[in-house]
C-alpha cells in the first residue's frame, strides 16, 4: 500500500493490492522462496545480518539493520537508536541506484517514524545513491572478476531491477527528457540525474570498463502488471541471445547488494532454464556483494567519507 511503490489513487491501490496482488501472489511467492531457502533461512536476511555484523567491527559506531518491509523493521531499529542515546544518525539505503519506490520510500519512512516517536533531536543524514561511487564499482568489479575469468562468457548481461516507466518520468527535473528519445539515458545531465535507468546504464558502463568487458548488454527484470516498464527486458534477452549465437551468458545484478529472490530464483533458476530452452548452453549468475570483505571496506569508506564531510 506504499504510494511510492504503487503510485495510483488510494481506492484503486487498495483494490489492486487486496483483491489482486495479495490473493494471487502470496502462495506463488511462498513457493518461489522455498526454492532458495537455506538452513539459515532467507538469503537476503542472513547476508544483510552478516554485513551488519562485519561493518560493526570496522566502524567506530554501532550499526543496526532495518528492512523497509518485514523484520527487523525500521521502527525496531530506531528503538535501539533511542535506547543507545544516539544524537547523530547516518541512514544507509542499500540501493545503489535511486528510485522513488525503494530509496525515497525508505527515507520517507525513517523521517516519519522519527517524527512520530518524538526523536526530532536526532540529527539524521542519508547516504545518497552510490551508483557512481568508485568504492562500490571497485568492489563489484573485484568480486566479479574471478567468476568471469573462469567462466569466459560469450556475452555479459547487466540485469537491473525494473521500474514502471512512470516512476522514471516522475524523476525527470525537466519534465520532457526521460524516455522521450532513444539514447536519453546514455549521458547523465541535470534533467535525468535522479533517473534510475540512466544511473543503471552509468553503473554498467563503468563496471564494464573496470572488468574489460567489451560485449555486454543492459536490461531490466522483475516487471509486474500491464503498464509499461523500462526496457529492454531481461527475460526477452534470455530467449533472443541464443539465437544470436550466445551460448555462455554471465549475468551480473548490480542493483542488488545482496543475493535474494530476484537474483537466486529469478536469474539463477528461472532465467537459466529459459536461456537453455532457447538454445543456450550455460548461464552463470555472478554473486552479489553480500558481506564480502571488499564490500564491507567499500561501504565503510562511503560512510566515513560522508560523515567526515
Amino acid at each position: 500500500m506504499d504510494p511510492l511503490v504503487i503510485d495510483i489513487p488510494y481506492l484503486a491501490r487498495w483494490i489492486l493490492v487486496n483483491w489482486l496482488v495479495i490473493p494471487k501472489r502470496k502462495f506463488a511467492s511462498a513457493k518461489l522462496y522455498e526454492n532458495i531457502w537455506t538452513e539459515r533461512g532467507s538469503p537476503l536476511l542472513f547476508h544483510s545480518e552478516d554485513l551488519t555484523r562485519e561493518l560493526g567491527k570496522v566502524l567506530d559506531a554501532p550499526v543496526w539493520l532495518a528492512m523497509r518491509y518485514g523484520r527487523p523493521s525500521i521502527e525496531s531499529a530506531l528503538e535501539k537508536v533511542r535506547a543507545a542515546g544516539v544524537t547523530e544518525l547516518t541512514v544507509v539505503p542499500l540501493y545503489p541506484q535511486y528510485s522513488m519506490s525503494a530509496t525515497e520510500s525508505s527515507i520517507v519512512q525513517v523521517k516519519k517514524l522519527l517524527q512520530q516517536n518524538g526523536m526530532t533531536d536526532v540529527a539524521v543524514d542519508f547516504l545518497p545513491a552510490f551508483y557512481n561511487e568508485a568504492s562500490y564499482l571497485d568492489a563489484v568489479a573485484e568480486i566479479s572478476k574471478p567468476y568471469l575469468e573462469e567462466f569466459a562468457p560469450d556475452k555479459v548481461l547487466f540485469s537491473f531491477h525494473g521500474l514502471p516507466e512512470r516512476h522514471v518520468k516522475k524523476t525527470d527535473l525537466s519534465g520532457k527528457h526521460c524516455l522521450s528519445m532513444e539514447g536519453c539515458c546514455e549521458v547523465l545531465i541535470p534533467a535525468n540525474k535522479n533517473c534510475y535507468r540512466a544511473q543503471s546504464f552509468w553503473t554498467a558502463k563503468w563496471l564494464a570498463k573496470r572488468l574489460g568487458i567489451k560485449d555486454y548488454v543492459v536490461a531490466f527484470q522483475s516487471r509486474l502488471g500491464r503498464t509499461p516498464w523500462i526496457q529492454p527486458y531481461s527475460d526477452h534477452l534470455y530467449e533472443s541471445l541464443p539465437k544470436e549465437g550466445v551460448k555462455r551468458l554471465a549475468v551480473l545484478s548490480p542493483s542488488f547488494v545482496a543475493d535474494c529472490l530476484e537474483t537466486l530464483e529469478e536469474i539463477g533458476l528461472r532465467a537459466e532454464e529459459q536461456f537453455k530452452e532457447a538454445g543456450g548452453s550455460e548461464l552463470l549468475l555472478v554473486p552479489s556483494l553480500n558481506s564480502h570483505p571488499v564490500w564491507v571496506r567499500a561501504l565503510k569508506q562511503m560512510i566515513t567519507s560522508r560523515v567526515s564531510s
